[in-house]
């Protein structure tokens, strides 16, 4: 008992006396009042748990606390900043899976974009063209057909240029040189120029249906659309074409550690100027740098591991459950766009970037682009999603849903809806090739006045069979509407969407 005695007084006086000492510390000729807001107590509770300090010298524990605390941040910081480029990353992969893995070789959906493609939110009523571009052998020429939407961004998923209806070949095709990273060469006349601050670059266009057929818009890609390098272009090589229509392929990033290493990939094969240096310092600081190999000791990876959860769970939150009021379209209501501030590059007011909607935008989509947020009366398309019914509750597949859209809908051209997964953020598989419907749609009904009732729900309502589209139970889901062509109704807000309605 008295050895248990003297070693537990010993302990208390290395603990506490340094602490009394330096609370107790003599007062010394140029001793001056000091701020208590710029000291550190000895002791200080926080979220992380208690920290510990000898004079506002962190001890051991409390030193490895704020480490661990600090590597979590930061892989937090990484999902969340880097997820653009990741994004990009993924939809390289994938389109390699198809073949598509040098710049001769297009991707066309045929047929449409169905539920078996993983991609995010894409729509069922446009076709798809898509190529990954490789400038690392220099300059390419390409030259775009025309009656067509599409964009070049790069591998971190910043805005290069648009060609086709919002480029400036201005619908008719042309020619564009797309020059790569600290290109100092001659730049011959006859082209629009674009600039990419890295040497991949994802490149995609859509084709419009025409009387019901894809066909025109497939013949046109394949008619005019050509790649090749500027040093090819007296004998360009020739293009290859696949048919992925119905295919099933991932292009989505990961939600899991792996994503950190889709993000490696990109840092170790573009240039460090072509991103923000303050997300690779992010990634420097977890080990993800330019030359050096990703390889995370035990501590590193369970950090991460954890991080990368929380970061998911924050871009799901910010993506599904909006907490800026700004992004919804009207007071109490579900719609929002998922694209708030009316900034491709996110900016909420000059120089200041709202982190929330760009987390928000590419978690939810891909292709960044100025025209996306062109408020252009019958041009165009406009875009509101919903995730929650009219009291706030997450969509059920295994509930029935009826949603009114009043008369006049303004939409010029068409307009549709697409049922999205919750969890890949793609379309929802079901037991139809398209989770859709509009306008466009065969055999829809439509109200004596111009408006339209749509049903959504796991078996179709008795009499609604052509105004029904089907949900899985067991899942959740969400929605996008598509105005194509908006009308000034959408913009003034005069005409507005109703909420979603469960049917008992």
């Amino acid at each position: 008992m008295k050895i248990k005695t003297v070693l537990f007084t010993l302990l208390f006086y290395i603990v506490a006396v340094p602490a009394v000492q330096a609370q107790n510390a003599p007062k010394m000729k140029m001793t001056t009042d000091i701020p208590s807001d710029i000291t550190t107590p000895d002791s200080v509770e926080t979220r992380i748990g208690t920290l510990n300090f000898f004079d506002g010298f962190p001890d051991d524990a409390t030193t490895q606390k704020v480490y661990d605390n600090l590597d979590f941040q930061r892989g937090v910081e990484a999902f969340l900043t880097a997820m653009p480029g990741a994004s990009a990353e993924a939809l390289r992969v994938g389109f390699k899976s198809e073949g598509a893995d040098n710049n001769q070789t297009v991707l066309i959906m045929e047929t449409l974009m169905d539920s078996k493609s993983l991609f995010l939110t894409p729509n069922s009523e446009t076709v798809y063209n898509m190529m990954w571009l490789d400038l690392k052998n220099g300059p390419l020429v390409l030259e775009t057909p025309p009656n067509i939407l599409g964009i070049i961004d790069d591998h971190w998923f910043q805005y290069v240029g648009d060609v086709g209806n919002a480029g400036p070949d201005k619908g008719k095709g042309g020619k564009f040189l797309l020059l790569p990273p600290g290109y100092k060469g001659e730049v011959p006349r006859g082209y629009f120029v674009f600039r990419s601050k890295t040497f991949g670059n994802v490149f995609f266009w859509r084709g419009f249906v025409v009387n019901g057929s894809t066909k025109p818009a497939v013949e046109n890609t394949k008619k005019f659309a050509k790649v090749y390098r500027l040093s090819d272009a007296k004998n360009p090589p020739p293009m290859k074409f696949i048919n992925v229509s119905g295919k099933a392929f991932n292009t989505i990033h990961a939600n899991d550690f792996h994503f950190y290493e889709e993000v490696n990939q990109i840092v170790q094969e573009e240039p460090n100027e072509a991103y923000h240096a303050e997300v690779l310092g992010a990634l420097a600081s977890i080990g993800i740098e330019k030359g050096k190999p990703f390889a995370p000791d035990e501590r590193m990876k369970k950090i991460l591991t954890e991080a990368v959860a929380v970061g998911n769970a924050t871009a799901r939150a910010l993506t599904f459950r909006p907490r800026n009021k700004a992004a919804y379209f009207y007071p109490n209501s579900a719609w929002f766009t998922p694209m708030p501030g009316g900034s491709y590059e996110f900016f909420s007011q000059p120089g200041v970037r709202d982190l929330d909607a760009r987390v928000m935008m590419h978690y939810y989509a891909t292709g960044i682009t100025p025209a996306m947020v062109v408020r252009m009366v019958g041009v165009g398309s406009q875009y509101a999603a919903a995730t929650t019914d009219s009291k706030g509750k997450a969509l059920d597949g295994s509930k029935t849903y009826k949603i009114h859209l009043p008369p006049g809908i303004p939409a010029k051209n068409f307009w549709s809806f697409v049922v999205y997964d919750n969890q890949t953020r793609s379309m929802l598989q079901t037991d139809a090739q398209f989770p859709s419907m509009g306008s466009q749609t065969k055999g829809i009904v439509i109200n004596s006045d111009s408006s339209v009732d749509v049903w959504f729900g796991p078996a179709a309502p008795a009499g609604h069979e052509s105004n029904w589209i089907q949900t899985v139970p067991g899942k959740g889901w969400n929605v996008l509407l598509r105005l194509y062509g908006p009308g000034q109704a959408w913009f003034d807000k005069t005409w507005k969407p109703g909420e979603f309605e469960e049917v008992k």
